[in-house]
C-alpha cells in the first residue's frame, strides 16, 4: 500500500473534529442511496451502536495505516465476520461512496481531488482487505 498516511491523518482529524455527526451522517447518506442496505444493519445491533462500532474501526485503522501486518488479520477477520450479516461484495462499493460523501461534506472546502484520491485509494485497499478475508 503506497498510502498517503500523513495527508490521511490531517484530513481525518479535520473531520473528528466536527464529530459526532460523522458516523450517523455516513449512514443516513449510506440508507438515502441505498435503501436495501438498512435491513442488514436492524438484524444485529441498534443504529447508534453500530455507528459507534464503525467510528472505533475507523479510529483504529488510522492508528495502523503503518502496520500491514495488523491491517491485513484485522481486516481479513472483519470480512469474514461480515459474510455472518449477509454482506455481499457490491455491497462495499456502496459503503465506500457513503464514506466518501461523508467525509467531503464534514471536510468541507478542505475536500479537493488529492483528498478524494487519497481516500478512495486507502478505502479500496481496505475493502480489498476485508474481501480477501471473506473468501478465506
Amino acid at each position: 500500500m503506497g498510502l498517503n498516511v500523513p495527508l490521511l491523518r490531517s484530513s481525518f482529524e479535520l473531520v473528528v473534529e466536527r464529530q459526532p455527526q460523522v458516523t450517523p451522517r455516513f449512514y443516513e447518506i449510506l440508507f438515502e442511496r441505498y435503501p436495501q442496505a438498512k435491513d442488514l444493519f436492524g438484524k444485529q445491533r441498534s443504529q447508534d451502536k453500530q455507528a459507534e462500532m464503525l467510528q472505533e474501526a475507523l479510529v483504529a485503522v488510522m492508528d495502523h495505516l503503518e502496520d500491514a501486518d495488523w491491517l491485513t488479520e484485522t481486516l481479513h477477520g472483519m470480512g469474514k465476520k461480515h459474510l455472518d450479516y449477509d454482506v455481499t461484495e457490491e455491497m462495499y462499493d456502496w459503503v465506500g461512496e457513503a464514506l466518501l460523501a461523508t467525509l467531503a461534506e464534514h471536510a468541507g472546502d478542505a475536500w479537493n481531488d488529492e483528498l478524494k484520491a487519497a481516500w478512495a485509494e486507502a478505502y479500496g485497499a481496505i475493502a480489498g482487505l476485508m474481501k480477501e478475508g471473506a473468501k478465506a
